[in-house]
């Protein structure tokens, strides 16, 4: 087996836009593209693993990650030798701190650092001739998966296209006119049948908002309401909502600290927590903090939203921790996603199976997208 101890040689960071024909519409903006930001990194022995940043909003935010990557980070880890992941995540996070403090920039900054230590995990795994699943603590490589991204127009529609591919759970996007919401959640819980159900408000009420809308979306047999109002809101009055409204509530995708995770984590306020590893915290983080989940009796279901490499990444922490949780599959048109996320790609009976090729058991040919490159 090759030994464990690496130096990387290089990194690289590509920069890809999709434009979409129908625009995602969530309660705080409009996507008018889908973004990927996907990192390769090689190690002096030749071997290669591939991660991806987290680059959905601003909508120029693509390209400055990605030349954070080529032109501040590559250069400060080039060279470093390591006998583990964690290392270099370590390792850059402390180079950075005061750059990303005197810039403003701690949220990109994390971001392309938890995009280089995919990338490092998935070498690190094929360097140890294991799937990443497994090297994560796996006993088995099928997980569960749901449809994300539903729109408040055409829900219906992007509905029943998600249940043809084989979804079997769904989560809408509210948080607009609760007439509307209400009419979609309707629609949905239709189609569904006794199936899974979410919602997910996008941080767009207040708390008062939220504990008036809340009791009007009970009859629809919610499996969770995801951030109804800011995450950065003081966490009383998310207990507040725990003490009022009888729907589970779900969050994490803007939790950016360990501290910010031990409070959620520490109550029965949340009932689902849904880190993102391409937002912030990479595998070398995150796949604590999801065993820290689990521990607590709360459903870890990994947020996603990006390219392929990224999701496929996610599916692998998911197996690696077991569990009931779910696995977030977007389910707007997006190439950048579907060519490059592997065994993903084919759901059946809302379930995913995941090989047993090293690391992430794919290696993306990026020429098939290169008239979407932008940087």
């Amino acid at each position: 087996m090759t030994s464990q101890t690496f130096a990387i040689r290089t990194v690289k960071a590509f920069c890809y836009r999709y434009p979409l024909a129908t625009p995602v519409v969530t309660s705080f903006g409009r996507m008018l593209d889908r973004p990927a930001v996907f990192v390769r990194v090689e190690d002096t022995d030749g071997h290669v693993g591939w991660g991806e940043v987290w680059a959905n909003f601003p909508a120029v935010g693509a390209e400055h990650r990605a030349r954070l990557v080529n032109e501040v980070l590559a250069p400060a880890i080039a060279g470093f030798a390591a006998s583990h992941p964690v290392d270099v995540f370590e390792a850059l996070t402390q180079a950075t701190s005061v750059l990303a403090l005197q810039s403003g920039e701690p949220g990109p900054f994390a971001q392309a650092i938890s995009g280089i230590d995919l990338a490092v995990w998935d070498l690190h795994a094929r360097r140890r001739q294991m799937p990443l699943w497994k090297l994560l603590g796996g006993n088995g490589s099928r997980i569960r998966v749901y449809a994300s991204g539903i729109n408040p127009t055409g829900s219906r529609q992007m509905a029943e296209a998600a249940l043809s591919r084989g979804h079997r759970a769904l989560k809408l996007k509210v948080g607009f006119d609760l007439a509307a919401d209400r009419s979609n959640l309707a629609a949905l819980r239709q189609l569904i049948g006794d199936g899974m159900l979410a919602a997910d408000a996008n941080q767009a009420w207040s708390t008062a908002q939220t504990l008036e809308i809340a009791p009007h979306l009970g009859e629809f047999g919610l499996a969770w309401l995801e951030e109804p109002i800011r995450a950065d809101r003081p966490w009383e009055e998310w207990q507040t909502l725990r003490q009022h409204i009888d729907l589970p509530l779900a969050a994490g995708e803007n939790i950016a600290s360990r501290a910010g995770f031990k409070q959620a984590l520490g109550g029965d306020v949340l009932r689902v927590v849904q880190p993102d590893i391409a937002k912030w915290g990479g595998l070398s983080v995150c796949s604590d903090i999801a065993g820290d989940i689990m521990k607590s009796g709360k459903m870890f279901c990994p947020h996603y939203l990006g390219g392929g490499i990224g999701l496929l990444a996610s599916a692998h922490l998911l197996a690696g921790v077991g569990g009931e949780g779910l696995l977030e599959v977007d389910s707007n048109d997006n190439p950048l996603r579907d060519r490059f996320c592997g065994p993903v790609i084919d759901i059946r009976d809302g379930m995913v199976t995941l090989g047993d090729d090293p690391g992430l058991g794919f290696a993306p040919d990026l020429s098939s997208i290169e008239n979407y490159r932008t940087a």
